[in-house]
C-alpha cells in the first residue's frame, strides 16, 4: 500500500488550513456585516457562535480525517461501513466541484485589478464611480477576457496542488500566509493614518447593541459556519494528512482564531481607507471592485497600495481554492487509483471548463436564465445555501448517532496533553451545532418557497 503524503510541520498544517478557511468572504463579508449589524456587538456574538456552532464541526473534521487517512467518501465509509453515510463524503466532494467552478471566475479577477493597478489602470478611475462601475461590468460580462484570466488563476491552483501535501500545499501556504499578515499590517497602518481612518475602529469594534436584531444573530450564526470551509470535505481531507501526535483541538482553535484575526484587520485596512475618503462603508462586494478602485489614486502612493490590496486578494482566493480542488483530487487518489498528476489535471480542467460557463453567464452565455440568476449565481446559492449547510449538519448527526461520542474522543484526544474530556460537554456542543445548522438550512428553504423567512 503506498504510503500516505503527511504534513511537514505543525505550523505548516495550521498555515494551510487556516488558508483554506481565509478567502475573499473574510476580506469583506465579515467586516461589513460586522460594521452594519451593531459593530463590537456583532462581533462577540460571532465569536461565541464560532466556538459553539464551528468549533465541533472543525474537530469533527480533522478526526474523522486523522482517523481513517482518507478523503470524505472513503472516511465516512471506514467508520461507517456498508451504510450511507458515505454519501456525506461525496456530498463534500461535489460542493467542492460546485464552490470552485464560480470561485476561480472570482480568483481571476483578483488577478486581472492586481495588473490593472500595476500598470496605474486606477488613475482615470479617481473619484468616479460610476466609471469604475462601468469598467468592472465590462470586464466581467466579456466573453473571453475574464475565462482568460480565470484559466490562469485555476492554472496556477493545479500547480500547486500536483506539487503534492507538502511540497505544494505546505510550501505556497508558509509562503502566503505569512505575506497576507504582513500586506494586511502595513494597509491597516496606511488607512490609520489616514485623515478619519480611525473612524474604521469604531465602527467596526464600538458595541452598539440597539443594530444587533434577531436577523444579525442568524447573520453571525451562518458566517460563524460558513467561513470555516465547513461541510464540503476540506477539513477532513487536511486532518487525513496529519500524524497521530498532533492536538487536534489547540491545531482547531489555532486556526479560528488566525480566520477571525485576518478578517478583522482586513476590516481596519479597508474601512479605514474608506472612512478617509468620505466613501459609502455599505457598498457590499461592489466596494472592492468598484469603490476601492475610485479611493486609491486619491491616496499618495495610490498604486503601490491598490496594488498591495488586490494581490492580498489573489493570495487569499488561491489558498482556498488550492484547498478546494485538493478535496477533489484526493478523492480521485483514493477511491480510483489515480495519480495524484493525473488527477489534478484532469478535474482541475473539468471545473475550469464549468467555470468557464459561470462567467459566461455574467454576460454573454447564461445556461440558468429560466431561473433570472445567472450560473455563476446559482452555483453559489446551491453550494452556500444547501450544500455546506447540509453537510456541516450531518457531519455533526453522524458523531452523535452513528460513530458515537465516545469512539470520537478516543480519537480527539490522541496527542493531547490533558486527556480528560467530557463527554457529556461534547455531547451538548454537537446537538446545538448540528440544531444551529439544521435551523439555518429551514430558514433558507421557507425564504424560497414563501418569500418570508422565520427571522432575516
Amino acid at each position: 500500500m503506498k504510503t500516505r503524503e503527511q504534513w511537514g510541520s505543525k505550523l505548516g498544517f495550521i498555515l494551510a488550513a487556516s488558508g483554506s478557511a481565509v478567502g475573499l468572504g473574510n476580506i469583506w463579508k465579515f467586516p461589513h456585516m460586522a460594521g452594519e449589524n451593531g459593530g463590537g456587538a456583532f462581533t462577540i456574538v460571532y465569536l461565541i457562535c464560532i466556538l459553539i456552532v464551528g468549533l465541533p464541526i472543525v474537530i469533527a473534521e480533522f478526526v474523522i480525517g486523522r482517523k481513517t487517512q482518507l478523503s470524505p467518501v472513503g472516511a465516512f465509509e471506514t467508520v461507517a461501513p456498508k451504510s450511507n453515510w458515505k454519501w456525506v463524503g461525496m456530498l463534500g466532494v461535489a460542493s467542492a466541484f460546485v464552490i470552485l467552478s464560480f470561485y476561480g471566475v472570482v480568483g481571476g479577477w483578483t488577478l486581472k485589478y492586481t495588473l490593472i493597478s500595476i500598470l496605474g489602470g486606477f488613475n482615470e478611475l479617481a473619484g468616479d464611480a460610476k466609471v469604475s462601475g462601468a469598467l468592472f461590468d465590462s470586464f466581467i460580462t466579456g466573453a473571453f477576457a475574464p475565462i482568460l484570466w480565470q484559466v490562469l488563476f485555476m492554472g496556477l491552483t493545479i500547480f500547486v496542488i500536483i506539487q503534492g501535501v507538502k511540497g505544494g500545499i505546505e510550501k505556497w501556504s508558509t509562503i502566503m500566509m505569512p505575506a497576507i499578515f504582513v500586506i494586511l499590517i502595513i494597509l491597516m497602518v496606511r488607512g490609520l493614518t489616514l485623515p478619519n481612518g480611525t473612524k474604521a475602529l469604531e465602527f467596526l469594534f464600538l458595541p452598539k447593541f440597539d443594530d444587533l436584531t434577531a436577523s444579525s444573530i442568524v447573520l453571525a450564526l451562518g458566517h460563524s459556519f460558513f467561513t470555516l470551509s465547513l461541510g464540503m470535505g476540506t477539513m477532513i481531507t487536511y486532518g487525513s494528512y496529519l500524524r497521530k501526535d498532533q492536538n487536534l483541538l489547540s491545531s482547531a482553535l489555532w486556526i479560528i482564531f488566525l480566520d477571525t484575526l485576518i478578517a478583522m484587520m482586513a476590516g481596519v485596512a479597508i474601512f479605514a481607507t474608506v472612512f478617509a475618503m468620505g466613501a459609502n462603508p455599505g457598498e457590499g462586494p461592489g466596494l472592492i471592485f468598484v469603490v476601492l478602485p475610485t479611493i486609491f489614486p486619491k491616496i499618495a502612493g495610490g498604486a503601490i497600495w491598490g496594488t498591495l490590496f488586490f494581490f492580498l486578494l489573489f493570495m487569499a482566493a488561491l489558498t482556498s481554492a488550492i484547498s478546494i480542488l485538493e478535496v477533489i483530487t484526493a478523492y480521485f487518489i483514493d477511491e480510483k487509483g489515480w495519480s495524484r498528476k493525473k488527477a489534478t489535471i484532469i478535474f482541475g480542467s473539468v471545473v475550469t471548463v464549468v467555470g468557464a460557463f459561470c462567467s459566461l453567464s455574467m454576460g454573454a452565455f447564461n445556461l440558468t436564465a429560466f431561473t433570472g440568476m445567472s450560473f455563476f449565481d446559482v452555483m453559489d446559492k446551491l453550494s452556500a445555501k444547501y450544500m455546506l449547510p447540509i453537510g456541516g449538519m450531518l457531519t455533526g448527526v453522524f458523531v452523535l448517532y452513528r460513530w458515537g461520542i465516545p469512539n470520537f474522543i478516543a480519537e480527539m484526544v490522541v496527542g493531547m496533553d490533558n486527556p480528560n474530556v467530557s463527554p457529556v460537554l461534547v455531547r451538548i456542543l454537537f446537538a446545538i451545532s448540528a440544531t444551529v445548522v439544521g435551523f439555518i438550512i429551514l430558514n433558507e428553504i421557507i425564504a424560497t418557497l414563501t418569500g418570508f423567512p422565520i427571522v432575516g
